[in-house]
């Protein structure tokens, strides 16, 4: 263990710059330690600056500091130079095959402990020798073993690229600091490989934890899975032990009313029964009186009082079938579906013109009062009370009951298709379209649709079609928007309770744009 000790020494105390042995070993105020001559070559090149900084940590120093010899740290660096030249143990000595070998060894090759630059050598600690001791071998320069040696190598100067260049991201050798890259941002090999690695480090550590937040994310979306579906299950459980109590209630009404039919039915059949009876009686009564008084019949008695008899129209039970007839349509109304395909929403088609008599005297009628346009010039409408005298929108005449269908043809500009009450203000802001409790409008712009009702806005997205269909199902308090294109697409839906006739409405925001409803066929 003896020789993976020295060469941890051996690193704790190189100089950053070179990456060699300390050599005259200064330490600055931030606390870390460099070559004499690294260092002063390194402040020279910040001059310029009038600031110098560490190449590892980056601080920088005003004025140049004054550089001191630490004798210590120096009589530390030649104890380890002489203890780093002992033998180690031979199972520590060879090389593996991650380890840089001896290129001088024959055979079982050592490990190297030092590459030279000049010699492009690497040499382990025996072959290393002579360049601590021979002067021939003096300005020779030692490195940490590489197998990249060449590489490593100004092809320019000849010296071993111990710097980095951020300004062109590459590196190179003190020389080239001090030509070509002179003034350009430059820090030591090291110090920019440390700050690589703890980029690296740092983006592993986001990666990790946007992988994590995913991993999160799946989880959740998992989690939300599995809720929708014990809802789904929950709710068709509900739901079937509703439908299961419906059924109950509707066949328990159904015998209730079959009971009351009956008990009826003996009611009135016993009354006949009585009547038949009393009837009879009395026919038997003159049958007797006329034969016993057939001699004289100038004495035959006067007739009793016989009860009335009102003959009531076979129609006892209509009333019953009436209201039965009246919730089963009701049930109907509940559970008919919508429409799915444009033939079959062109089944409920209706008739929609436009009443001049709604409309701004800034919109004008045409194709048939079919088609609204924004004017800057006042049209000459009469004075009519339905008038709107603020905003540009118009009503149909027909009012609208029952299940309905039809179409408005728009630009892509502003434009409003609704239904209302037919008494929504005619004045104020009250009186647009969706701006109270009276009226539901989709209000149409380029690039987003909005279902308006009481001064409440929803987005809604959808793609971009000229033409939009409306639905409603008075009864069963359905207002739908699509738009129509090849297909019928869902823009919104509204559920609700509608307590009057409904009239469509139409509205245009800027001048020359128009909307126009459509000719079904």
């Amino acid at each position: 263990m003896a020789q993976h000790t020295v060469k941890l020494d051996q690193e704790k105390f190189s100089c950053l710059i070179c990456l060699d042995l300390l050599k005259d070993p200064v330490t600055i105020h931030c606390g870390h330690s460099y070559c004499m001559n690294c260092i002063k070559q390194h402040w020279d090149e910040e001059d310029q600056r009038e600031s110098y900084s560490c190449p590892q940590c980056r601080p920088t120093f005003k004025p140049r500091p004054v550089l001191m010899k630490n004798t210590m740290l120096a009589d530390l660096v030649e104890d380890l130079k002489k203890t780093g030249l002992q033998a180690a143990p031979a199972d520590h000595c060879y090389a593996g095959p991650e380890d840089v070998a001896c290129d001088v060894c024959t055979g079982s090759k050592l490990k190297a402990v030092k590459s030279c630059l000049q010699c492009l050598v690497s040499y382990c600690e025996q072959h290393l020798q002579p360049h601590y001791e021979s002067p021939a071998f003096e300005k020779h320069k030692l490195v940490n073993p590489s197998k990249k040696l060449q590489e490593n190598i100004c092809s320019h100067h000849d010296e071993e690229m111990n710097l980095f260049c951020r300004t062109d991201q590459k590196c190179i050798c003190y020389l080239c600091s001090m030509d070509e890259h002179k003034g350009h941002d430059t820090v030591s090999a090291a110090a920019e490989r440390n700050e690589k690695q703890r980029e690296v480090k740092a983006s592993q550590q986001k990666v990790q934890q946007r992988i994590q937040d995913r991993e999160k994310d799946v989880k959740m979306l998992q989690q939300e899975m599995e809720t929708i579906n014990n809802s789904a299950d929950e709710a068709v459980r509900e739901i079937e032990k509703i439908f299961n109590e419906i059924i109950h209630l509707i066949e328990k009404r159904s015998c209730d009313v079959k009971q009351q039919i009956r008990s009826r039915q003996e009611t009135e059949v016993s009354r006949v029964k009585e009547l038949q009876e009393k009837l009879q009686q009395e026919i038997t009564d003159l049958l007797n009186q006329f034969l016993h008084n057939y001699p004289s019949l100038s004495q035959l008695s006067e007739p009793t009082d016989s009860p009335s008899i009102n003959l009531r129209p076979l129609q006892y039970f209509d009333s019953v079938i009436v209201a039965v007839s009246e919730l089963r349509d009701k049930i109907q109304d509940i559970f008919r579906e919508e429409p799915k395909t444009r033939d079959e929403f062109l089944k409920y088609s209706v008739q929609v013109t436009l009443d001049p008599n709604t409309a701004n005297i800034r919109l004008l009628l045409s194709e048939g009062n079919k088609k609204a346009t924004g004017m800057s010039e006042e049209q000459s409408y009469p004075h009519h009370s339905d008038r709107f005298t603020e905003k540009r929108q118009v009503l149909s005449r027909e009012s609208l009951t029952g299940r309905c269908y039809w179409e408005v043809k728009k630009e892509k500009h502003g434009a409003m298709v609704a239904v209302t009450y037919k008494d929504i203000s005619r004045t104020g802001n009250e009186s647009r379209l969706g701006s109270n409790d009276r009226s539901w409008a989709l209000e149409c712009n380029s690039d987003e649709y909005k279902l308006i009702h009481n001064k409440v806005s929803t987005s809604i997205s959808g793609s971009e079609s000229s033409i939009v269909g409306v639905y409603l199902d008075h009864s069963a308090g359905i207002l739908s928007f699509y738009n129509v294109s090849d297909t019928m697409t869902l823009l919104h839906r509204v559920q609700t309770t509608f307590t009057q006739p409904l009239y469509a409405g139409l509205s245009v925001y800027g001048y020359h744009y128009s909307v126009e409803v459509c000719e079904l066929k």
